[in-house]
């Protein structure tokens, strides 16, 4: 009797142990696709952030990861805005969200039909590898995004056309 009490009461301890780990899978599952966005970019707002509208109409600002822009109005904010702006607007993208920054906007890789954009701006030079934030890209994007900055450097494009481009992080230093 009493090992038929204690089998019953490990099958029972088992199953809530089943039903536990399936209900934390699920919602680990949930979690993990919460993190890719999918919809149209409706918006370019410069050369590293974008407004991308998903499925249920719900708009996302997003900062591009991995890379910094020149502002607006720096020397050669208006092209990177426009390369950015020809490379997405009015294209359907998914973004490889890795969280949210200060003023709430998401952070992510853009992908178009696979292809990361923010390595495209970089390539193009219109962008700096935004080595600040590097620690949170993976190993492998790090690499690319550097050689990217290098490669554009040295073959003079976009903003490195200009001798000492100023980066916009010095550049916002010196605004305040």
């Amino acid at each position: 009797m009493m090992i038929s009490a204690n089998i019953n009461t490990w099958r029972n301890l088992n199953q809530r142990i089943k039903s536990a780990s399936a209900a934390l899978l699920v919602v680990f599952s949930i979690q993990c696709g919460a993190a890719n966005i999918e919809g149209k970019v409706i918006k370019v707002a410069d050369g590293d952030t974008v407004t991308v509208l998903d499925a249920d109409n719900k708009q996302h600002r997003v900062r591009l990861t991995g890379i910094d822009a020149p502002e607006r109005h720096q020397a050669y904010g208006g092209e990177s805005t426009k390369s950015l702006r020809d490379l997405v607007y009015l294209k359907k993208v998914t973004v490889e969200s890795s969280g949210t920054d200060r003023y709430r906007r998401i952070l992510g890789k853009i992908l178009l039909d696979g292809s990361d954009v923010n390595l495209e701006q970089v390539k193009r030079g219109f962008a700096w590898h935004y080595k600040h934030y590097e620690k949170d890209q993976t190993l492998e994007d790090r690499l690319k995004y550097a050689d990217a900055e290098v490669w554009a450097r040295n073959q003079r494009l976009g903003l490195w056309i200009s001798e000492s481009p100023v980066p916009p992080w010095e550049y916002r230093k010196d605004q305040r």
